[in-house]
């Protein structure tokens, strides 16, 4: 369950970096590549994909709404840590904790929910194509860094 977490951790942080510098247009276009992407390598049946989709755009745009919650709570007050009292720094510090729970407990939500519409080894194949998506995500985006990102 560690690894597991690691995984769902480090895919939340680079989706992150990635999502939170690009235009909406670019926004929208990785979505639409994604759900490509995750269609084709998790190969649903219509019934599988009807009962899949509304639960994985749920869950997504919970997760959306955290990070942003996060990143206007948390994240612009940790890059100026050095000039927190200790008190501000350790109150800061119980809120990411608090975040990190939370997107632990969605994330938890989630696998349970989606892995009653899709098989166990589908659930983990999807983990593994999401992984795999961004790291293509980040691939093309070094790629094309200073070529005006992503058309």
């Amino acid at each position: 369950m560690n690894n597991l977490k690691t995984i769902l951790l480090v895919m939340l942080l680079l989706t992150t970096a990635i999502f939170y510098g690009q235009h909406k247009h670019d926004h929208e276009k990785i979505k639409s590549l994604k759900v490509a992407f995750i269609t084709e390598k998790l190969d649903l049946s219509s019934s599988e994909a009807e009962a899949f989709w509304p639960i994985y755009n749920d869950y997504e745009k919970k997760r959306e709404a955290l990070r942003q919650k996060e990143r206007k709570e948390i994240k612009s007050k940790i890059k100026s840590a050095d000039e927190l009292s200790e008190k501000e720094a350790k109150d800061l510090l119980e809120k990411y904790i608090s975040f990190e729970e939370e997107e632990e407990a969605l994330d938890k939500t989630f696998l349970k929910k989606i892995n009653t519409v899709i098989s166990a080894k589908k659930t983990l194949l999807l983990l593994k194509t999401e992984d795999e998506f961004k790291r293509q995500l980040i691939r093309q985006y070094r790629q094309k860094k200073g070529g005006g990102g992503f058309r």
